[in-house]
């Protein structure tokens, strides 16, 4: 099986903050956001040089805008090439993604420091 089939091995995504025992996450958001692009690939949504080509396009921009690409951007970089290609293939829509990011950020706002965040049901 190739890595295209399987999804790419840490050494094929660019930048990705790494050790020695594989990817490095600083947030549990950016566990999630690399698994949910993982499943995403495997479900067929989208090929791996798509994704890598968005991933590098969001560097590459974020770069030129500035960012001195430190590697604690990473994951911003990551999460906006996934909300843009999930957009582009119509597995979400640009509304509904927008609603979701405020219910978060309601919803984080209104969590005391060191809670979890929960979504209510309805959002």
């Amino acid at each position: 099986m190739t890595s295209e089939a399987k999804g790419p091995t840490p050494a094929e995504l660019p930048s990705m903050p790494r050790d020695e025992d594989g990817p490095v996450f600083r947030e549990p958001w950016e566990a999630q956001a690399f698994a949910m692009t993982l499943w995403l690939h495997e479900q067929g949504h989208f090929t791996w040089p798509e994704w890598a080509e968005r991933l590098s396009l969001e560097i590459t921009a974020a770069q030129g805008d500035g960012d001195p690409d430190l590697g604690d951007t990473y994951y911003l970089h990551w999460l906006k090439a996934l909300e843009g290609l999930v957009a582009e293939k119509g597995l979400v829509t640009t509304k509904a993604l927008g609603e979701r990011k405020d219910a978060w950020d309601r919803a984080a706002h209104a969590t005391p420091h060191g809670q979890p965040i929960v979504l209510p049901p309805d959002a």
